[in-house]
């Protein structure tokens, strides 16, 4: 199942982060959360996550730009963007840089456990979850 999967949750809502984290715990994930890419990434969970959900507008460095930054650094982790402003060249972009989905909040629950399972299978080289 999903227990082996680690989940980073970079939001600088922190609403945002408590629900989401409580959803994906209620499905078995292990989640870490952040409130900013740079706490992502300084944090020692870098290595260890299989998959990031990130917001697209956040102060500093934006979801978008913290993709592109992890791709140079040859971190091939899954992204899933999630925003409260879903603009189609936004949208077009992140997909552009690699993210496997992008959803609008509020978003429901099922359609970002979906993404997740997709993401996750191809990280894994099509392993179920």
């Amino acid at each position: 199942m999903s227990t082996l999967s680690v989940i980073s949750v970079i939001d600088d809502d922190a609403s945002v982060r408590v629900a989401t984290n409580n959803l994906l715990r209620s499905h078995g994930y292990t989640v870490h959360t952040f409130a900013s890419a740079e706490e992502f990434l300084r944090s020692a969970h870098l290595n260890d996550t299989s998959c990031v959900i990130a917001d697209v507008q956040m102060p500093v460095m934006n979801g978008v730009e913290l993709l592109t930054l992890m791709r140079t650094q040859g971190y091939g982790v899954p992204f899933i963007f999630i925003t409260a402003f879903p603009d189609e060249s936004v949208r077009a972009q992140a997909l552009k840089a690699g993210a496997i989905c992008f959803l609008a909040k509020p978003f429901a629950a099922p359609t970002l456990i979906k993404c997740l399972g997709t993401a996750l299978k191809g990280h894994r080289g099509g392993a179920d979850t």
